[in-house]
This record gives C-alpha cells, sequence and structure tokens, in this order.
C-alpha cells in the first residue's frame, strides 16, 4: 500500500507493518492505525507514529525507558485482556514527545503518565493512564539525569572546542 502524505512524501508500507489501536488513542479516537517511522533513518531514538487515516496526524514517540530506566508501569487485568497479553513486560510501551527545536531541545517533554502500550507480535495498541503519581503528563527531557548529563558532556566539549579554536588562531 502507498499513502502520500504532505511532510514526508510517499511512504509504501505493507498492512502487517500497522499498528492497531482499536479505541484510538486519546483526543484522536477516530483515528485507529498507524505506521511507525524513524525520524533520522537507522536511529530509532524518537520514533514517528503516522496516522495512515489522516496522514496529517503525526506524534513523536519514545521508548521512556531511555529516559527512565527503572519506569514500570503496572497495567490492570481488564488493560492485558484488552491486549491478549498475559504479562506486562511481553509488552512495548512509547510516550508520545513534545518536542521543541534544536535550540530548546532540553525543555521538550514527554508523558509518562499516558503510555501507549504495543503488543509486538499482534501489533494491536492502547493509550493507558497511569495512577502512579511518579508519572507526569509533561516531564521536561532536562529532568532526567541521563539526558541533562549528555546535554552537560556536550556544553563541556562545545566550551573545549571553542577555547582550541581561539587558542590556535
Amino acid at each position: 500500500m502507498i499513502i502520500q502524505t504532505d511532510s514526508y512524501g510517499e511512504i509504501e508500507y505493507e498492512e502487517r507493518d500497522l499498528i492497531t489501536f482499536p479505541d484510538g488513542i486519546f483526543g484522536f479516537p477516530n483515528l485507529k492505525r498507524y505506521l511507525l517511522l524513524c525520524l533520522t533513518e537507522g536511529d530509532d531514538t524518537i520514533l514517528l507514529m503516522l496516522s495512515t487515516e489522516q496522514p496529517e496526524i503525526v506524534f513523536a514517540i519514545v521508548n521512556p525507558l531511555l529516559f527512565c530506566p527503572d519506569y514500570a508501569p503496572l497495567l490492570s487485568e481488564a488493560e492485558l485482556s484488552f491486549l491478549d497479553a498475559e504479562d506486562a513486560d511481553e509488552l512495548s510501551y512509547y510516550s508520545i514527545c513534545n518536542i521543541r527545536g534544536k535550540e530548546e531541545y532540553l525543555q521538550s517533554t514527554v508523558n509518562l503518565k499516558c503510555p501507549l502500550v504495543i503488543d509486538p507480535v499482534t501489533r494491536k495498541g492502547m493509550q493507558v493512564i497511569l495512577s502512579d503519581p511518579a508519572y507526569h503528563y509533561r516531564h521536561r527531557f532536562d529532568s532526567f539525569s541521563v539526558i541533562s548529563e549528555s546535554a552537560d558532556m556536550e556544553a563541556e566539549e562545545a566550551s573545549a572546542n571553542a577555547g582550541n579554536t581561539t587558542q590556535e588562531e
């Protein structure tokens, strides 16, 4: 199948590539079929979740474990049953992001409160609301130690490189 998009051009896909959300996702209950695309080829850190029914609807999503290694959502029996899963460990979790521009990327946010939960075998998914008070709708990227430490190292390298350039001149 082929889908034409304004932002990403023509995308060819197979039915088996689709992720299906039978109940839609919050705010988009009528959109049920999505493709996962890499934002940058070969890098699955940030994925794009593109609606095949309305291609102008695209979500940036991430695996929350990249930011929060101890992320452990608890699903109800009804949620596990909906996904035909016996154990939450056999499922994949993604969080929707609000991505800022390159200069202010540390102010981007990730929603750990309402993950997308997908069975990687059946490719059936749902969005849940977690009751754990540690998870919020808008965790800023710079609130995660793994990102803030990386940003600090990049800033130190940039500063050192700027110093080297000045000394060489």
